[in-house]
C-alpha cells in the first residue's frame, strides 16, 4: 500500500526564516511526521515507522534549521512522531554540534479528539479519508465518536500557545504531530477548507508567534492569521 504526499520541509524553513526575519524571537510550531510506511491492517497503524526516504527528510530538515533558533522537541506518541523527532535532533547536532534536551512525547499532539477509534475506522473504511474529514467539520459525525471540529481547533491552539509561551527568546517549539491535528485549524481558524487546500504534506506545519501583545498562527503558504480569541 502507498500513497503519496508532497514533502513540505522546505515550506515550513522558510516559514520560520522568515519570522526571524520579521523580528519573531520565540516560535511554537505544530509539524508532521515525516514520510511514512502504510498498511492494510488498522490494528498496525500506530506501528508504521517512517521510511528510508522520510529518515533522510526528517534528518536533512534538522539540519537546515537556523542556528538562530534552539529547537525544543516535542512528538505525538505514535512511533512515527517521535522517530521524526529524533532524527531531527540528530540533524541539528550534527550540523551545530549542539545537545538538545530529549524528545518529550505527549497525547496533546497524538489524535485526543477521537472517542471511539473502531467507530471512525469503519466509517473511514465506507467514506475514504477526505469525505470523513468533512462530514466530521460539517458535524455530521457523532460528538460520542469524535470531538467536535471546532473545539478540537481551539484546543489544539491552546496547546501550541501554551508551548509557546513557555519559550525563551531565540527558542522554536517543534511539536511533531499528524495531518489531522493540522485540517482542523487550516478549516477554522486559516480559512482554508480542505477542499482548497489539499492535503496536509509531510512536514508541513502551522506556525504559532506572539506580536505587538497578539497572537498568530500562519501556514507555510500564506500570511499570518490574528488569532483574535486568545
Amino acid at each position: 500500500m502507498t500513497r503519496t504526499y508532497e514533502n513540505k520541509a522546505d515550506q515550513t524553513l522558510s516559514a520560520i526564516r522568515r519570522l526571524r526575519k520579521d523580528g519573531i524571537h520565540k516560535i511554537s510550531v505544530l509539524l508532521r511526521h515525516s514520510e511514512r510506511s502504510f498498511t492494510d491492517n488498522p490494528d498496525l497503524e500506530p506501528f508504521m515507522a517512517l521510511t528510508d526516504n522520510g529518515r533522510q527528510m526528517a534528518f536533512d530538515f534538522g539540519q537546515e534549521l537556523p542556528i538562530s533558533f534552539t529547537p525544543v522537541l516535542f512528538a505525538s506518541y505514535i512511533g512515527r512522531c517521535i522517530e521524526t523527532a529524533h532524527l531531527i535532533d540528530k540533524g541539528f547536532t550534527r550540523e551545530h554540534g549542539l545537545s538538545l534536551a530529549h524528545t518529550k512525547t505527549h497525547e496533546d499532539f497524538a489524535p485526543f479528539y477521537i472517542k471511539d477509534i473502531d467507530k471512525v475506522i469503519s466509517l473511514l473504511e465506507k467514506t475514504g479519508n477526505d469525505l470523513f474529514l468533512r462530514q466530521w467539520f460539517d458535524n455530521k459525525i457523532d460528538k460520542n465518536v469524535i470531538e467536535d471540529p471546532e473545539k478540537t481547533a481551539d484546543q489544539l491552539c491552546r496547546i501550541m500557545i501554551a508551548h509557546l509561551d513557555k519559550l525563551t527568546d531565540n527558542q522554536v517549539a517543534l511539536c511533531v504531530s499528524h495531518d489531522w491535528n493540522i485540517f482542523p485549524i487550516k478549516e477554522f481558524k486559516l480559512n482554508q477548507p480542505l477542499e482548497i487546500a489539499g492535503d496536509v504534506g509531510y512536514l508541513e506545519s502551522v506556525l504559532f508567534f506572539k506580536n505587538n501583545n497578539q497572537y498568530h498562527a500562519m501556514g507555510t503558504d500564506m500570511q499570518p492569521v490574528r488569532l483574535a480569541s486568545f
